[in-house]
């Protein structure tokens, strides 16, 4: 089986970061978050594994809260892993 890595971007405002991370987390299938200014200088990269909820994410949670505080436009980007199945030859 192999793996390819799948980016994707979402543009938000400082006030909608925080919701636009939690509804990335709940649609599930996510690896890394990476938050950006507007500029492109990334503030904050959350490798997320599985089974990693709750508890072990407030300090993520607390840092994005004050990141939404300081700048007024993010960049968001997404890293997902997709696997595919190799096919087999037939003999």
């Amino acid at each position: 089986m192999k793996t390819k890595e799948k980016k994707k971007v979402f543009k938000v405002k400082g006030e909608d970061l925080l919701k636009k991370i939690k509804e990335i987390l709940h649609a599930g299938n996510v690896r890394r978050i990476i938050i950006k200014n507007d500029e492109g200088k990334t503030y904050l990269e959350i490798p997320i594994t599985v089974g990693v909820v709750g508890v072990l994410l407030a300090p993520a949670w607390a840092a994005i809260g004050a990141l939404a505080a300081v700048a007024s436009k993010f960049t968001i980007e997404i890293i997902n892993i997709e696997k595919k199945e190799e096919k087999k030859d037939e003999e």
